[in-house]
């Protein structure tokens, strides 16, 4: 079947049981219904390489990558044969395996500057460890995010801070802050309002926007002054910007900082690393302090996980990962940017970011974002054999798939600037996709 002749979907009834079962459908929410047109593919069966496919044997050339997780593209052998080789021994057990300390022993030789880590399975726990352990250190109560980051934690202290703060208590939200990125004024004057009260900023090196000159360093700086410490959120940096994170590539150490995603390819490992006078407060050794519950969970050190992370950081370090990720990334806004300007689009879709980490924006005729434009973008991509809910490339990917993906995007556009002139209601198939962060469903 050709891609264009893909049928739009209606709801499928394993789509219906999903929602019966899971709240929202998926177990996490930037992969639910209400984020994609109606013809996405309802669910994922099987990936390997750059490509992806659906219950129904459709083929996509994929972008989201597992939401960033899978740097080297899917079912990477040398990471799945690693994963192979642990398993047959059994996966979690009662006293640590020896594994936990070469994987220590691996990353820590790739990010300068970190004395010590704790892996656990997601995101989440270690970026509200990172927080545990500044507040324990400090003996201070708040924290200063950032706010033009969109997403830290689903723990109170964060979540608390977004438009679904429901069940989580004013007194707990109310002792997180936030500043605006690369506006050190900004977080001066939060020092200021609040002296010897704050325990953290906690930020992504960069996201979309670079780090204006000296504005790390500052924030660094400002911290320390303050008897605050520096947390690097590099879920998303890290394995992308460089082997050694974002922190490596801006020249700024910090004094705790949180990898995931991209560590394992996918598996679930993320990481707790930080100076030796922080991060030893969660051991058994010292006596000058109160213990800190640092992170203790049944399954995250599972061998097999471990395998991964390792087999993964070593193809980063042997093989051109990083560079060539740059180099796809950059092919690809090149061509993109070539299309939006041949059909006179300049004013309506941009791409954005790093060449290593894009995303791209949407606008309407009023040149306002735009969800309906969103999905609709993503519809026609879809339709084309692309699945582009953001620009990240893979280590799998190769030129002909950056060809095949420049052809979608341009076709994709040439319906974007049709619904433009005729309204996107004559093109859009079904609802606009909803952002995440709403406090009511049915909120556009």
């Amino acid at each position: 079947m050709n891609s264009l002749e893909r049928p739009i979907r209606t709801t499928t009834a394993l789509q219906r049981r999903a929602h019966e079962l899971i709240p929202g459908g998926s177990h996490t929410y930037a992969k639910g219904d209400d984020q994609y047109p109606i013809s996405a593919p309802p669910f994922i069966v099987r990936g390997e390489g750059c490509r992806v496919w659906d219950l129904e044997g459709h083929e996509y050339i994929e972008y989201g990558m597992g939401n960033r997780a899978v740097g080297l593209g899917h079912a990477y052998p040398r990471v799945i044969d690693a994963v192979r080789r642990e398993l047959v021994n059994g996966c979690n057990f009662t006293r640590p395996s020896a594994i936990e300390v070469a994987c220590a022993e691996q990353f820590l030789s790739l990010i300068d500057g970190q004395d010590m880590v704790k892996f656990c399975k997601d995101g989440s726990d270690a970026t509200s460890a990172a927080v545990r352990l500044a507040r324990a250190y400090t003996g201070r109560d708040f924290i200063a995010r950032c706010g033009d980051h969109p997403f830290f934690s689903t723990d109170d202290w964060f979540i608390g801070t977004t438009a679904m703060s429901s069940g989580i208590p004013k007194d707990v939200s109310g002792l997180t802050l936030s500043f605006p990125y690369n506006d050190l004024d900004a977080v001066r004057s939060l020092f200021d309002e609040y002296p010897n009260k704050i325990a953290a900023i906690i930020l992504e090196a960069a996201r979309m926007e670079e780090p204006a000159e000296g504005y790390l360093q500052g924030l660094a700086d400002l911290c320390h002054d303050n008897g605050a410490l520096l947390i690097f959120d590099e879920m998303i940096t890290g394995f992308r910007w460089d082997n050694g994170g974002a922190q490596k590539v801006y020249g700024v150490t910090p004094d705790l900082s949180c990898f995931g995603k991209a560590l394992a390819n996918g598996f679930s490992v993320s990481a707790l690393a930080g100076k030796r006078e922080f991060m030893r407060l969660g051991g058994i050794d010292h006596t000058d302090r109160q213990r800190v519950f640092l992170l203790s969970t049944t399954h995250g050190a599972e061998t097999h996980a471990l395998a991964a992370a390792i087999a993964t950081m070593r193809e980063y370090e042997e093989q051109p990962v990083i560079e060539t990720i740059y180099r796809l990334g950059s092919r690809l806004a090149s061509g993109f940017n070539d299309a939006i300007k041949r059909r006179g689009l300049e004013d309506y879709v941009e791409v954005m970011g790093r060449p290593c980490c894009l995303i791209y924006a949407t606008r309407d005729g009023g040149e306002n974002p735009s969800q309906a434009m969103r999905t609709l973008f993503l519809q026609e991509t879809i339709k084309r054999g692309v699945l582009a809910p953001s620009l990240v490339v893979s280590y799998a990917h190769r030129e002909n798939d950056i060809d095949q993906t420049l052809d979608a995007i341009d076709g994709a556009l040439e319906i974007y600037a049709r619904a433009l002139e005729d309204g996107v209601e004559s093109y859009l198939v079904g609802r606009p996709s909803q952002p995440v962060f709403r406090a009511f469903n049915g909120e556009g």
